[in-house]
């Protein structure tokens, strides 16, 4: 196990109807005048924005809004809530959504006490500072709502880039496992396939004996495989619904990631199919995950063994430790299939035309010198295409 710091002072409200407290929440820890940050229509329709309001009214607390928030959040609405946030003194940012609205206020909460171009944090700049956040989810998937964390498509180009800092870590995150029981089972899935891949970032490592985490770990790709069974069968399920859930802010809080190296590869190979093609994330990493493990399953081929064992029940064949890891991961592939997830790049959208063009923007898109990505394996521009060519 390596060194390490770890900080993760987020507050939590769990369980139903504890959107109703976020007015007291936002008081907590100063706020005055809020921007409510929001999706689409749906929060709106189902009454969400209006109990938000109500309890942001009878807490005293001021707010303006900012609807219009995509999957795959755009900088154009960055900076737009960046400007809104400057011209009406905002000192608090509450997302209510999941992650694309969740990484989307992170940015402006970050942007708008910044002196540059918000799009500085996205190409390496570590954010220290920003207006604190509060978010009210309603998709379990991104982890979004406990991490230091966001992910933002720069519409200048369609790279879509990461930034991370402890400024950017939500105040409060309130998680009513009621509000996801809506979703589609789409989307559900979609989330399902995030959380277990934050999972298997983590678990991909070039770390020695680091027995707690990978046993964390485990244990919650084995709750998503039964609780994510249970949802898909019955969308309505609050337990599971709570359960996935909970599951996912952990996934993504880094408690489960501290004292090992983490791999990425996979999200940032994904994050180009996304930007490009504006498909799911969760749809994406589906296709993407199991043609990284099957490139990479050679660098290490015990821990895949090991990960296929202890949670997708396969046998261990010590005679031939690769058939039983390429089990593990033919496992996971069958298991996100099964919950209605893509297995190609077909299903996706994607054109094996524009894999050269994938994996240039991959390797050294947006100021990336090394022309490098991955931390479990180094991966460069061919054998990104070659992973590529695996999802075809």
């Amino acid at each position: 196990m390596e060194n390490f710091n770890f900080y993760s002072p987020t507050y939590f409200a769990f369980g139903k109807d504890r959107e109703r407290d976020c007015g007291d929440l936002v008081k907590k820890f100063g706020g005055n005048r809020v921007l409510i940050h929001y999706g689409g229509g749906s929060a709106i329709r189902s009454g969400l924005i209006d109990r938000v309001k109500d309890s942001l009214n009878k807490a005293g607390i001021a707010f303006i809004e900012l609807g219009g928030v995509m999957p795959n959040p755009r900088s154009g609405l960055v900076y737009e809530g960046i400007d809104l946030c400057r011209k009406e003194k905002v000192d608090f940012v509450l997302a209510v959504g999941g992650g694309s609205v969740i990484d989307s206020a992170k940015a402006i909460a970050a942007g708008s006490i910044y002196e540059g171009d918000f799009w500085d944090f996205y190409q390496g700049k570590f954010i220290e500072k920003a207006l604190p956040i509060g978010t009210i989810l309603t998709i379990a998937a991104a982890g979004s709502e406990g991490s230091g964390d966001s992910v933002i498509t720069n519409e200048n180009g369609m790279i879509k880039r990461g930034a991370t800092g402890d400024g950017i870590r939500p105040k409060f995150s309130i998680l009513n496992p009621e509000l996801t029981a809506s979703l589609p089972a789409y989307q559900t899935a979609c989330g399902i396939t995030d959380i277990i891949a934050h999972l298997y970032e983590r678990y991909l490592t070039n770390s020695k004996d680091v027995e707690v985490t990978d046993r964390l770990i485990e244990s919650l790709i084995l709750t998503m495989k039964i609780e994510g069974k249970k949802v898909m069968e019955d969308l309505k399920n609050y337990q599971a619904r709570a359960n996935i859930m909970w599951a996912g802010m952990v996934a993504h809080n880094n408690i489960v990631g501290v004292g090992r190296s983490q791999d990425w590869a996979s999200h940032d190979i994904e994050h180009e199919l996304s930007a490009l093609y504006d498909c799911a994330h969760g749809a994406g990493l589906a296709v993407t995950m199991p043609a990284v493990f099957t490139y990479n399953c050679s660098h290490d081929i015990m821990r895949f063994a090991q990960i296929a064992v202890r949670v997708w029940g396969c046998q261990m064949d010590f005679a031939n430790p690769e058939k039983t890891a390429r089990e593990g991961i033919e496992a996971l592939r069958s298991f996100l299939i099964s919950i209605g997830m893509p297995g190609n790049f077909e299903e996706l959208g994607a054109k094996e035309e524009d894999i050269e063009k994938l994996a240039h923007t991959c390797c050294h898109g947006n100021g990336n010198k090394s022309g490098k990505i991955g931390g479990f394996v180094s991966l460069e521009q061919k054998d990104v295409e070659a992973i590529y060519r695996l999802m075809l």
